[in-house]
């Protein structure tokens, strides 16, 4: 340690005078050096920034006890990355790629993730880092880069499609813009039926006919699925007519209203729709239940351990609205009235909130916001970027609290 650079520092007894020495690019590199053992979070976190920082105060900084130094540092370091290389001749270089290396592999998701996010539509990034990243087990890492990345190959896809590193790697490949049709045959074959559905949403995703109709012909299991189809930018009039056969009544509408399809494909699901709606109403005559009667139902579902997600689709896809509460209350655990009130009030946090304590998807909670409480697509509240609970635990369980009392 340079004498002096100490000396200078002890002196500086102001956290605030070395936070300014602490990001002045034009100080001394062992003085700077010494900063990165400063007691002061904000004397450390100037110097993370500091591009001027030596890499020996780099590498210190990668220890540091905060994750938001280490966050702060990986970012800068990521910034760097296209003039790095894990074969870098100069030292003081290849210093800095294996800092930036360590901090790939930090414990810290946020530090990891600060990484991802720069890097990932950089077209000059190193690729292994960027494979690194891809592989990370954390959403937060690992979809920036498979969404976005011009380094991954197909054969990187795939490869991530048949040996996923993490539950959520599948879906966030079938995000990816201008996906090929390889990548959407392994997706496809597999049995993630949300990756399917994303896939299915992913309007330049290419999608071979053959695959669509496979496609199709699973969806009659897969309400879920039925939705991304209807809106696919292209349907091939064999794949249009095998899913009129399948879709409710509001997506039939949507189909037969295609302006890309055929004439005479849309007479026929014209036909096929004006069939469905004149049955409609013997139908709902005929299967609406009185409260008593689904409440009943709900519980016999649950007993027999049948009270899944499906039930609640079918539910809803024949206008059931007490069927579909009654299970939705059963699941959760609380009486009609906490369901009623919630679908009175719009409130699409208290729906949402109680199909999370019913142990259903946030898809399904969404499908339910709309059925419940008839609320316009702007004013539903969707997944969160990962399919999940936009809303954190505590405050779901604040909503269903909050309905619960106010009945009272």
């Amino acid at each position: 340690m340079n004498g002096t650079a100490v000396q200078i520092v002890g002196v500086v007894p102001d956290e605030a005078a070395r936070v300014r020495l602490g990001a002045n690019a034009d100080a001394a590199p062992a003085l700077l050096e010494h900063l990165a053992t400063d007691t002061a979070v904000m004397v450390r976190a100037a110097l993370a920034l500091n591009p001027a920082a030596p890499p020996h105060a780099n590498r210190i900084l990668a220890r540091d006890g905060d994750e938001r130094v280490r966050a702060l540092l990986a970012r800068k370091l990521a910034g760097l990355a296209p003039t790095l290389s894990a074969h870098e001749q100069d030292r003081l270089q290849r210093e800095t790629y294996d800092t930036l290396i360590a901090l790939v592999e930090d414990e810290a998701v946020r530090v990891r993730a600060a990484i991802a996010e720069v890097v990932k539509q950089v077209p000059d990034a190193p690729r292994g880092l960027i494979l690194r990243l891809a592989r990370d087990v954390a959403l937060p890492v690992n979809e920036p880069v498979i969404r976005f990345s011009p380094l991954l190959t197909t054969e990187d896809l795939l490869a991530l499609v048949s040996k996923p590193p993490a539950a959520s790697t599948v879906t966030s490949v079938a995000r990816r813009p201008d996906l090929n049709s390889r990548v959407s045959d392994a997706i496809a074959a597999g049995e993630d039926d949300e990756a399917i559905r994303e896939l299915l949403a992913n309007p330049s995703a290419q999608i071979r006919e053959a695959t669509l109709d496979a496609l199709i012909a699973r969806a009659a299991d897969h309400a879920e699925w039925h939705e991304p189809l209807v809106h696919r930018p292209s349907l091939p009039p064999r794949s249009a007519r095998a899913l009129s056969a399948i879709v409710a009544t509001q997506l039939l509408k949507v189909l037969a209203a295609r302006a890309d399809l055929d004439p005479k494909l849309v007479e026929e699901l014209h036909q096929r729709l004006t069939k469905q709606l004149q049955q409609t109403p013997t139908t709902t005559m005929h299967k609406e239940l009185t409260t008593e009667q689904a409440v009943t139902e709900a519980h016999r579902l649950m007993q027999r351990g049948k009270l899944s997600e499906a039930v609640v689709i079918d539910a809803i896809q024949r206008n059931e609205s007490r069927l579909v509460t009654a299970l939705l209350a059963v699941a959760a655990g609380v009486p009609i009235p906490v369901v009623d009130r919630a679908a009175s009030l719009r409130s699409a946090k208290g729906l949402a909130s109680l199909a999370w304590k019913a142990g259903f998807s946030m898809q399904l909670a969404s499908s339910v916001q709309v059925a419940l409480a008839q609320m316009p697509p702007s004013a539903v509240l969707s997944p969160a970027a990962n399919g999940g609970y936009p809303l954190s635990i505590a405050e779901m369980r604040w909503q269903v609290d909050f309905l619960r009392r106010i009945g009272r």
